[in-house]
């Protein structure tokens, strides 16, 4: 019998630990975690290959040769911007695990706040630097969204086109990569409707694979816009939460100290009062 009570104590000891360990994670940062993993890990996997698909394009369709030495070409810029990516994935990786560990130690400061554990000014000073620095990247992923939609832009009209190529039969219609900066304005790589070449371009699997990648590469971009304003909700309420909370601690340490005070002065008036008696 005091088997099975010791039993159940224990298990009850267990559970009750579980549910304070799960109480204690900080779940919309845990979600903005996930989500922004999630979008850096698409726009950079995906923007990656399809960077590489677009050099496959153009060097195998539309002729362009990469440029001798080290100038600066499109594929110089597409090796550079690959760098970037790369950049960006670990810097995020980074960011994301110094945020989850942020709201691990707000949602720390919070609950306990009447225990052994102090909200310091630079515990709300990093906060503070937290929300001016994922505001600044929320900025920047705009920035990297909208420079993503030009090549879903671009390739969309041109697998459009490859989509219509009965309905285009006998039209003088031409891509010409000078219109979008890719090669100089003194090299003519001209692929026209109705060459060898566009036909094997439309009938490979590169356009195709290359034109939803970076579709993916844009969602991705999107959902580390989304992932960035998450934590700004998150890190407003935290810094909300914590300066309420500072104040509520200072009152309860200025009433503390006042009720200290007048248990002294109260002492001390009966121990006169004890001593007049006597």
């Amino acid at each position: 019998m005091e088997e099975d009570m010791d039993e159940g104590q224990t298990q009850k000891g267990c559970m009750e630990c579980c549910l304070k360990c799960l109480g204690g994670i900080p779940y919309p940062s845990l979600i903005a975690t996930i989500l922004l993993y999630a979008g850096v890990a698409l726009f950079c996997g995906c923007g990656h290959e399809a960077l590489s698909g677009t050099v496959t394009i153009l060097q195998n369709y539309f002729e362009v040769i990469r440029g001798p030495g080290d100038g600066l070409d499109v594929f110089t810029i597409i090796d550079i911007i690959k760098y970037v990516i790369y950049g960006i994935a670990s810097a995020f990786f980074v960011y994301g695990i110094l945020l989850m560990v942020e709201g691990f130690f707000t949602s720390g400061a919070i609950k306990d706040l009447y225990g052994d554990f102090k909200i310091t000014t630079c515990g709300r000073c990093v906060s503070a630097w937290f929300i001016m620095l994922t505001y600044i990247f929320m900025l920047a992923w705009l920035g990297v969204t909208a420079f993503t939609s030009l090549p879903v832009f671009i390739y969309f009209n041109i697998w459009t086109i490859c989509q219509n190529t009965t309905v285009l039969q006998g039209a003088s219609l031409c891509l010409d990569p000078r219109q979008f900066g890719v090669v100089p304005i003194g090299e003519e790589k001209t692929l026209c409707v109705g060459s060898e070449n566009f036909f094997k371009m439309c009938e490979s699997n590169e356009l195709d694979m290359t034109f939803h990648l970076f579709v993916c590469a844009l969602a991705g971009a999107g959902a580390a816009v989304i992932a960035m304003i998450h934590y700004l909700m998150v890190l407003s309420a935290n810094w909300a939460y914590v300066k309420d909370a500072c104040k509520m601690q200072k009152y309860e340490d200025c009433k503390s100290k006042e009720e200290q005070e007048l248990h002294d002065i109260h002492s001390t008036r009966s121990k006169e009062r004890l001593n007049a008696y006597t």
